[in-house]
């Protein structure tokens, strides 16, 4: 018999292993073979509550609110519909399609298993797996799982191969190119002072080098250079794109990925525990994953995995136990308040007139002026008088500032009480309707009062405290001048510093400002003084960052009170021996009830947990649903058959 030829063994066998992969693609897609999504076992395992608790009992004794015994014990319902008492044997495989899952901290942890059935399982194929999560109408496809076969790997990675040793063809080196040889023969036969200089250290210029030999040393390179191996080298740079797409038809992706793993047998189902971190956010109480994948043999998408049921969680959070109720503050309104504003008016040296044109006064001025028009056509307050203090920097002698400081307050208050009176005939001509309670011909006449400050020392030394350019040695020595009581004797102390032109230049100009002090009323009101109440904004504040999950702000905000909606940030953030030392000192209620059964269950504490829910239930029945939301009741629920006769039909409408 004659050897078959190797060409032709080959090709049957590829014939007969794609004859194969086409046969469990069919079967495939005939009985519809799927992945699927399934509740993770580990939840229960995460609650301590699962276990008996931390008093070794599983018969409680609790008390009603009438004051009725009741004996509850780990029981459930047996075929005949009747309670037994059982040990509670966890499930291997959890098959429910949703999870009641409890938000702590402002997050939750998703949890299920990516179940891949061995059918489903090749050495030449890959399996890409598509979580996509849909909450509170928003949607986002999550890190893919991807499952690769071990063939398929191979196929990957010599592609791999074979683009690096394209990659390794590419020449680096650019003197492999230059027939090094031939051009040092022919120098040396025909410019030999040019070859001499082959050992020469010395360094020559290329301007050097041209004017004596008439070439320089890249004519040189270019005429010895070979240039269609430069041209196939830079062909091949040109065709790296090309030729990864060549040899790699599917790269290795590391990015957005939950797993790639790689198996070496299709003798088993593959598992794998997907956990997917959610921030919550108002309103999102629930959230459904859905899993759809491909298979893949090289670059060809061979098998669409179909759409998984979705997998529901409900979310449970704490912030729906908050009390929307508003807290009051009572507060004291005074009739007289006051308002301060200053600007920096700058005047000539030693005049007192005031110059809009001069420096940065229009700015200052108008701003003043809205300033004024604002509080004149005030409907809430009414300005009495006005007082103008103007401050002068201490170049010059003590008692000639105070005259000048006097005469630019007096200059700066004729100035407003002249705009004043523009402003009065304009609103009195004007068509703008103003508020009932505003009358723009009640305008009253504003009495000014002038005041001066011959030297602004206390400006003075603040500024230079906060100066970043002084040193520590010139600040020193400027705080050592300032004891000096006479203002003249001082002064004359700063200008023999060396530093005194930056002060006079930088500073001082600072301290020539004018201050506004306005004295108001409130309009309408007689006496001094009244008491009101008003909404405490700072607690609204603390609620309100507890409906919006920010646990951390409501608590800071809420410490103070030590009331249910302190409890229950406390509870968010697993403060728990701080949320039931508040809730011990509050009447009783069926929140406060709920909320520290919560809290007992957190910490194994078996009969406290029950008997506060029964306390709660019995004083609002809606608890009874309620506590299938939440992990740390319905385990209660689940474990000592509370609530055994009411429907689920109640549950699904609350």
């Amino acid at each position: 018999m004659k050897p078959v030829p190797l060409f032709l063994m080959t090709a049957v066998l590829a014939s007969i292993s794609a004859c194969s992969v086409e046969r469990k693609v069919q079967r495939l897609e005939k009985e519809h073979v799927e992945a699927t999504i399934n509740l993770s076992g580990k939840y229960e395992a995460d609650l301590p509550e699962l276990h008996v608790d931390k008093g070794g009992r599983d018969t409680l004794h609790v008390v009603d609110l009438e004051g009725k015994k009741m004996l509850i014990m780990n029981a459930v319902r047996d075929e005949d519909g009747e309670m037994v008492a059982t040990d509670r044997i966890r499930a291997a495989v959890v098959t429910a399609r949703f999870r009641n899952i409890a938000e702590r901290n402002g997050k939750v942890d998703l949890r299920f298993e990516v179940h891949v059935p061995r059918e489903m399982q090749d050495s030449k194929w890959q399996l890409r797996f598509y979580p996509d999560l849909f909450a509170a109408g928003d949607s986002l496809r999550l890190e893919s799982v991807i499952i690769t076969g071990s063939g398929y790997r191979d196929a990957q990675l010599k592609g791999y191969r074979r683009y690096q040793r394209f990659i390794d063809s590419i020449i680096t080196d650019t003197t492999r190119f230059i027939r090094r040889h031939q051009l040092e023969v022919f120098l040396q036969r025909n410019i030999p002072q040019l070859y001499a200089l082959k050992d020469c250290d010395d360094y020559i210029s290329d301007e050097e080098f041209t004017s004596i030999f008439g070439v320089n040393e890249q004519m040189a390179v270019d005429h010895y250079t070979i240039g269609w191996m430069v041209r196939r080298n830079h062909k091949r740079i040109g065709m790296k794109d090309k030729m990864f797409q060549k040899y790699v038809k599917v790269p290795i992706v590391t990015e957005g990925l939950r797993i790639d793993t790689v198996l070496t047998a299709d003798n088993g189902d593959f598992i794998y525990e997907y956990v997917q971190p959610l921030r919550t956010r108002p309103g999102l109480t629930k959230a459904d994953v859905v899993l759809s994948g491909e298979i893949f043999e090289e670059d060809r998408r061979i098998y669409t995995v179909p759409r998984s049921a979705p997998l529901t969680f409900y979310i449970s959070s704490l912030a729906s136990l908050a009390e929307p109720s508003e807290r009051y503050i009572t507060t004291v309104i005074e009739r007289n308040v006051e308002d301060n504003s200053a600007c920096w008016i700058d005047f000539a040296v030693g005049r007192a007139d005031i110059d809009p044109d001069l420096s940065h006064n229009r700015t200052e001025i108008g701003r003043i002026k809205g300033n004024l028009a604002q509080l004149l056509v005030n409907p809430s307050f009414e300005i009495d008088s006005i007082t103008v203090t103007a401050s002068c920097s201490p170049e010059g002698s003590f008692a000639s500032n105070r005259l000048l400081s006097e005469r630019r307050a007096a200059s700066v208050s004729d100035f407003f009480q002249e705009y004043i009176r523009h402003f009065r005939d304009s609103v009195s001509r004007s068509t703008i309707q103003f508020d009932d309670s505003f009358s723009p011909a009640a305008l009253p006449d504003i009495r000014f009062r002038s005041r001066g400050n011959p030297e602004n020392w206390t400006m003075l030394e603040r500024l230079a405290a906060e100066d970043s350019t002084l040193s520590a040695a010139e600040r020193s020595a400027f705080f050592d001048a300032l004891p000096i009581s006479d203002p003249d004797a001082r002064e004359h102390a700063l200008q023999r510093l060396p530093f005194y032109r930056h002060l006079r230049e930088s500073l001082y100009p600072r301290l020539r400002t004018v201050g506004f002090h306005f004295y108001l009323h409130r309009r309408g009101m007689i006496k001094d003084t009244i008491h009101t109440t008003v909404i405490d904004s700072a607690y609204m504040a603390g609620v309100q960052a507890l409906r919006d999950h920010d646990y951390e702000k409501a608590v800071s905000l809420l410490r103070p009170y030590k009331d249910f909606n302190t409890a229950v940030a406390y509870s968010a953030l697993d403060y728990n021996k701080s949320a039931l030392a508040i809730l011990e000192t509050l009447p009783r209620s069926p929140k406060t009830e709920y909320l520290s059964a919560i809290l007992h269950s957190r910490d194994g504490d078996d009969q406290a947990a029950v008997q506060h829910y029964l306390n709660a239930v019995q004083l609002d029945r809606s608890f009874i649903f309620r506590g299938n939301l939440d992990p740390e009741i319905s385990v209660l629920i689940s474990k000592y058959g509370l609530n055994a006769d009411d429907t689920s039909d109640e549950f699904d409408n609350f």
